[in-house]
Order: structure tokens, then sequence, then C-alpha cells
């Protein structure tokens, strides 16, 4: 399987490709969007992407999405760690330390971790990402 680097425009292209394979795996009770805003990468200027699951299917996507209940704004890195990699400590250590921030409902999203969801779709899908992640 190729791998391709994190937020690359061929990226988001493969990933579009697993939520149709993967995307309805997305827990029922998952029903939260969150927009992120990527500053630091690789490609020379921010990326703004959107993740999440509603109606039971996961999505991610170029760009923020009116339906976003958070934005959370962070670094590339800072950002595949807690999202590629899966790394909860990671995000807790960049809010503490001003890495990461978070507009809108808090609440929404302690209650999604709290439930143990991937940021986007289920586990399947998020699994599927790792896999094609350099």
């Amino acid at each position: 399987m190729s791998k391709y680097p994190f937020l690359s425009d061929e990226w988001f292209a493969a990933v579009e490709v697993l939520i149709q394979d993967h995307g309805d795996e997305a827990p029922a009770h998952a029903n939260m969007v969150m927009n992120l805003t990527v500053t630091d990468t690789p490609f020379g200027a921010e990326r703004q992407l959107h993740m999440g699951a509603s109606d039971g299917k996961g999505r991610v996507g170029v760009g923020h999405d009116d339906a976003g209940e958070i934005t959370i704004t962070t670094d590339y890195d800072t950002a595949k760690q807690i999202f590629i990699s899966g790394d909860p400590q990671a995000g807790m250590q960049a809010m503490m330390s001003g890495k990461l921030k978070i507009q809108g409902d808090m609440s929404k999203l302690m209650s999604m971790a709290q439930q143990g969801g991937a940021p986007a779709g289920g586990p399947a899908l998020a699994e599927a990402i790792q896999g094609i992640t350099e």
C-alpha cells in the first residue's frame, strides 16, 4: 500500500477513497465535526481541514466545514501525533504548553475522547488512515 505525506494533496485523495471503504463504520453515537488549522506544514502554508463523524459516517476533507463545532489550531508535528498516531497524551501536553488551541464546544471534544472515539469515524478507518500516512 502506498504511503503519502500527512496532509498532502495525495494524502487527502487517498483518505477520500478510504472513507468510501470504511466511512460508514462510525459508531452511532459519533456525531461531531471539528475543523483543524495546521500550521508549520512542510508544504509552505497552513492547511485547513475538517474531520469527524455524522449520521454514522466518518468525514475528512479539505477546508473547514460549516458544521464544525470546534476548531483546533496546532502545528504539523503535533497534529500528526494526535490524529494519526492516536496519542491522547500528545494532545494534553500540547494544550498545556500552548501548542494546541481549541475554540468552540470543548465538552463535545471531551465527550468524544471519553467514549474512545476516533477523530474521524470508526477504528477501521483510523487504522486505514494510519496505514497510508508517512
